[in-house]
């Protein structure tokens, strides 16, 4: 990739996920949330998440890609996690930038 992005004359800004296509890849993915996100404490704890993540930006997007998240966080979804389509866009996110 970066042999093609230095003949091209361009940077590479980041690499996607080592998540893979497909069911395998969905797999990975649902993998490293269900590992990484953690049930809130308290009375009433809230959707478990990743204590690392400190900010809550709002990010714009497409209907079409808002879509696709959700559709990825409904499979990733069990019984007793249930994921949100931002969860799933704030794990690729941190996917891609790691090591960038």
């Amino acid at each position: 990739m970066e042999r093609l992005a230095a003949r091209l004359g361009v940077d590479v800004a980041g690499h996607s996920p080592d998540t893979g296509e497909g069911a395998f890849g969905a797999t990975r993915l649902a993998r490293i949330l269900q590992t990484r996100l953690i049930p809130s404490r308290g009375e009433r704890p809230g959707r478990p998440t990743d204590p690392n993540w400190v900010l809550h930006p709002k990010v714009p997007m497409t209907e079409e890609t808002l879509r696709k998240l959700t559709l990825l966080a409904e499979r990733i979804s069990t019984s007793k996690r249930k994921v949100s389509a931002m969860q799933v866009a704030a794990q690729l996110l941190e996917d891609s930038l790691r090591g960038s």
